[in-house]
């Protein structure tokens, strides 16, 4: 079921949980937000997995790791966060590309070690917009200082 860039909002409906024949999910580029369900564990026939490109929030839940057949997962761009649980087949998945984009998730294949900390949600486009803040604040009392020493002189 391909419904990427359908401009879906709202959290991933549980009801697709219930087609257990369900092999090929595609959400990607919606505004879906909430968490994945723990439910995801029961398309057991799932062999595609793409969420990527949303504003999906909290933890990988551990029922995604036994969905044995799955073999394609991206889940790059959202808000996830935690440790990833990569114990059982999501173990086969080495490429850390799938997780890319969510900065506080943890764990292999990643190379950010897990702590006992709870991680904090970020926001990395406020991080660039303050330091664009910075800039214009800079670059404007430079003019200013600038314009008064030449008036002086």
């Amino acid at each position: 079921m391909d419904l990427s860039y359908n401009s879906l909002c709202g959290s991933i409906p549980e009801e697709l949980t219930d087609l257990s024949g369900l092999q090929y999910l595609n959400l990607y580029g919606n505004h879906l937000t909430g968490e994945i369900t723990s439910k995801i564990g029961r398309v057991h026939e799932l062999e595609s997995l793409d969420l990527s490109r949303n504003n999906i929030t909290g933890a990988i839940p551990s029922s995604l790791d036994s969905l044995d057949y799955l073999g394609s997962l991206n889940l790059s761009y959202n808000n996830l966060s935690g440790k990833i649980p990569y114990e059982k087949h999501l173990a086969t998945f080495n490429d850390p590309t799938i997780y890319i984009g969510n900065y506080n998730l943890c764990g292999p294949p990643l190379l950010v070690n897990c702590s006992e900390e709870k991680l904090e949600p970020t926001t990395p486009a406020s991080d660039g917009q303050e330091k664009d803040v910075w800039l214009y604040l800079g670059i404007g009392s430079g003019f200013v200082t600038g314009l008064c020493c030449c008036e002086l002189h």
